[in-house]
């Protein structure tokens, strides 16, 4: 009677050290994951991110998490994933050269669901014939012809719509004089009234982006998701328009982006569906647009804190400008020429650059500085941090351009356009655009700013909270130049 009754508590007892046992090996075998927390379910921290979006400081977000966990590498749940955000230049050489190896690109869910099958969210083999494809528009000698027509629209946007003004709100004119000349080079857009409509459906679309898709009415998502259906409606239009005057040889296949994706095919000779296409011309007019009105805009606001700067810019500009006959368009060697105003606007990039950061996603299991990081869990790397480290940025917070002479910044540690096989295409064409936008504007008007400190926050792009309204003067009616 007492072995039955002890037996009952022995099997007991060996159930308990199996469980510990099962326990202590899972503990165990657990990988070593990075510090940080995921916090609450779905949200994480994503609500804290956009705060300090909103604040203007995207840095800090990243920064005190550096500090609080005493790691530049750390988890974190944001936008519904579970996420590791690598830090400083070599977090981004790890995440660029490891492309399509370890990592791959990833956006957030509003990301995809808006913009859908596109050069930027394909991965692989599939990323890199698209890439491929379309390189041919973005290559030196590809933007060699573009510079004349830049020159041109930039000219006649400035006599339309800043000369013979007292005042001008630049960010919303500037985002229309980018959007103008996307439509123009990417699909020989010039209908003033398509072009308008276009824009105004794009300024909703941007702002759901970087969101969380709450799909119903009232929300970001819900917005950016209608105005994204009116552009396709729109874009659908132009594509099937375009086809048919392929067809009757009324349009050449070299003509634009558009044209060349409707009349050329992969490696293989396949050709692109239509709703890819019109996914991509989607994606090229925000991409072509978005980035480099806020660069100018911040472009305008350094310049008009900063007129030691202005007055080298000037310099440089009016030798160029003597060069030229009238009337004579800018050509390509002249940008070449603008190595000092680069310079500034490589500066203005890297003190608030375009693009915070993006996102990768784990393809394999992985090991990052002793941290094991599991396949599927995203990945986050931050330009604003990089841009800040005083160890390579030293005196970060102050502007100087001088940073960009010689040989420039240390590899990794200036990424306003990423880096590696994912480095942004239209890198080059945004140098000539902004470049050419400068050199007319600076030896056209002088102005200063409305709201001197006007806060900029993150939008999902650097925003100004009021536009940044600035006073136009024709140059020459400051510092002596009158009559120049």
């Amino acid at each position: 009677m007492q072995l039955t009754a002890v037996a009952p508590a022995l099997a007991l007892l060996l159930l308990a050290l199996i469980f510990i046992r099962t326990k202590l090996k899972s503990r165990t075998s657990r990988p070593n994951l990075p510090p940080g927390s995921l916090g609450w379910p779905v949200l994480g921290a994503s609500l804290e991110l956009f705060r300090a979006n909103r604040d203007g400081n995207p840095g800090k977000f990243v920064r005190d998490r550096i500090g609080k966990h005493g790691s530049p590498v750390f988890k974190i749940s944001l936008l519904g994933e579970r996420m590791v955000v690598l830090c400083g230049p070599a977090g981004n050489k790890f995440l660029f050269s490891n492309e399509g190896k370890k990592v791959a690109l990833w956006w957030p869910t509003a990301v995809r669901r808006l913009i859908g099958t596109s050069l930027i969210t394909k991965v692989g083999d599939e990323g890199r014939s698209d890439r491929k494809m379309l390189m041919s528009f973005f290559n030196p000698e590809a933007l060699m012809r573009f510079v004349g027509t830049m020159d041109e629209v930039t000219r006649h946007h400035l006599r339309t719509r800043w000369q013979g003004k007292d005042q001008v709100e630049a960010y919303p004119t500037l985002r229309l004089y980018t959007f103008e000349l996307a439509c123009r080079l990417f699909m020989s857009i010039t209908d003033p009234q398509l072009i308008v409509r276009l824009a105004d459906h794009f300024q909703v679309f941007h702002k759901g982006l970087i969101s969380l898709p709450l799909d119903f009415p009232g929300t970001r998502f819900h917005r950016a998701r209608r105005a994204a259906d009116s552009i396709r409606e729109e874009l659908r239009a132009l594509v099937r328009q375009r086809r048919t005057e392929l067809e009757k040889k009324l349009a050449r296949p070299s003509q634009d982006i558009m044209s060349h994706l409707l009349a050329n095919g992969d490696e293989n000779g396949n050709l692109m569906p239509e709703a890819e296409i019109i996914n991509n011309m989607l994606n090229f007019l925000f991409a072509g647009h978005d980035t480099s009105s806020s660069t100018l805009m911040l472009l305008l606001k350094y310049l008009a804190e900063l007129p030691h700067v202005l007055d080298k810019i000037l310099a440089e500009q009016r030798e160029i400008a003597a060069s030229k006959g009238p009337g004579e368009l800018l050509q390509w060697d002249d940008l070449q020429r603008m190595k000092y105003s680069w310079n500034v606007l490589c500066e203005v990039m890297r003190m608030t650059p375009p693009v915070v950061g993006t996102f990768r996603e784990a393809l394999v299991d992985f090991t990052y500085e002793g941290y094991t990081i599991p396949k599927g869990w995203k990945l986050y790397w931050s330009a604003a941090v990089t841009h800040e480290d005083p160890n390579f940025h030293p005196r970060a917070a102050s502007f100087d351009e001088s940073r960009f002479e010689g040989s420039g910044p240390a590899p990794y540690s200036y990424v306003p356009f990423g880096g590696g096989p994912r480095m942004c295409l239209g890198k080059e064409f945004a140098r000539v655009e902004m470049l050419v936008f400068l050199h007319n504007l600076v030896n056209m008007f002088d102005w200063d700013l409305v709201i001197p400190g006007e806060k900029i926050i993150y939008d999902p792009m650097p925003t100004p909270v009021k536009g940044l309204p600035i006073r136009l003067r024709p140059r020459g009616l400051r510092r002596g130049l009158s009559g120049s």
